[in-house]
């Protein structure tokens, strides 16, 4: 089922509605169009405009994670144009279905999912109140009735905006869930945040597992930036990822054909603009560890880490995750790093100790439309399912 197929179209009131706003405000919102339709170029001067980072919706990532990564394909985009010549791309949100989402047959659409965990959308920071406005205004020209944002930064500047938009029209924003997840200030001295994160005790145990690593070889942190160097250590990359927890459950990028082509297509289109780089711990000439790091503005986005396990003993997680700290806090471009990773993780959470709030959020789309609590309870209802059966799994497992 397609998406357009799950959102109705917009009643004769909305028509005018939307005519009005056009004429009010130097604004065109365009109804769901496919993601490969928006200009490229366009797309890529809101990026550097963007009032808030997301490295997972630039284009050379999203358009590579839909060109072939599976479930993730032919998703459609709510945009916002600019009056002039040429216009400009001043708002941009890909979107699925309710259906396609979560398998609920209502008229809404959902931020589509970039494979990292993070789907603010992108609003020109010159153009924010009039982007919001344009973008919503799309959704209700496509039919739907509610608009669910996922993943989204909760005090960012992209969310403050919508929220002062949908405030202004009389629509109240609902927070469906919510969680903290770790950053890093990149502004601090590293060695400072570090000894103040882990203490003097848990940093002379790690340099103690280094030296025992360095029996295996000088180990040296790498940083691959060029196109040429990013091509050769996303095969590191992607071997160390599936030698570990993840190929033996077949969930590694490189075991789906169209995944692999997807992070290879994405990591050499972003080297081109110096908003990739991969970064690799080696113990000798053999890897111990690889991440993929995405850069927007002035924010780092660590994407994923593979490891080689047999040297787990020697926590080559940690030590690349150590070693990438003080390489981006010596960076004048990098202010900040979002771990993209979930609220507990129990290797990330206690070195990078700055958090700050992810959630999903429902914007409903008219004022006291009776649809939209419906909406809202069948989301509730599937997440608190969810969450019964992840409990359920989690006791599955404990038993012996």
């Amino acid at each position: 089922m397609t998406d357009t197929a799950m959102v109705r179209r917009a009643s004769t009131r909305d028509a005018a509605t939307s005519r009005a706003l056009a004429e009010a405000a130097p604004t065109v919102a365009t109804a769901l169009t496919s993601l490969t339709a928006i200009d490229a170029e366009r797309w890529s001067e809101l990026s550097h405009q963007a009032i808030e980072p997301n490295g997972y919706y630039l284009p050379d990532w999203e358009l590579a994670v839909n060109a072939s990564a599976p479930g993730r394909t032919g998703v459609s985009a709510l945009a916002a144009w600019g009056n002039g010549s040429p216009p400009r791309l001043i708002g941009l949100m890909p979107v699925v279905s309710l259906w396609r989402a979560f398998k609920i047959p209502l008229p809404a659409l959902v931020s589509a999912h970039p494979y990292g965990t993070l789907c603010t959308p992108l609003l020109d920071r010159d153009a924010a109140a009039q982007g919001a406005a344009a973008l919503l205004q799309a959704a209700r020209q496509a039919g739907a009735r509610a608009l669910i944002l996922r993943e989204v930064s909760l005090e960012g500047a992209a969310m403050n905006v919508l929220t002062e938009t949908c405030l202004r029209d009389g629509l109240r924003p609902h927070v469906l869930q919510s969680h903290r997840r770790a950053c890093l200030d990149a502004t601090r001295d590293a060695n400072a945040l570090l000894r103040e994160a882990l203490g003097g005790k848990k940093l002379k145990e790690l340099r103690r597992q280094r030296h025992r690593l360095e029996q295996h070889g000088p180990v040296r942190f790498e940083v691959a930036r060029s196109r040429e160097n990013i091509a050769a250590t996303i095969e590191v990359f992607l071997r160390l990822e599936a030698s570990g927890w993840k190929g033996q459950r077949g969930t590694a990028l490189i075991q789906v054909p169209g995944d692999a082509a997807f992070i290879r297509r994405a990591t050499l289109a972003l080297a081109d603009k110096r908003q990739c780089e991969i970064v690799a711990l080696r113990a000798g000439e053999m890897p111990v560890a690889a991440g993929i790091v995405l850069r927007h503005q002035g924010r780092a986005f660590f994407f994923k880490i593979g490891v080689d396990e047999r040297f787990a003993k020697f926590s080559p997680g940690v030590q690349l995750t150590l070693e990438l700290t003080r390489h981006l806090c010596e960076d004048p471009d990098i202010a900040s790093a979002d771990s993209t990773a979930s609220p507990d993780h129990p290797m990330i959470n206690p070195i990078w100790r700055g958090r700050f709030a992810i959630g999903d959020i429902l914007i409903p789309l008219r004022r006291n439309d009776p649809l939209v609590a419906t909406i809202h309870a069948a989301l509730v209802l599937r997440q608190t399912a969810r969450g019964m059966a992840r409990q359920g799994l989690r006791r599955l497992r404990s038993q012996p």
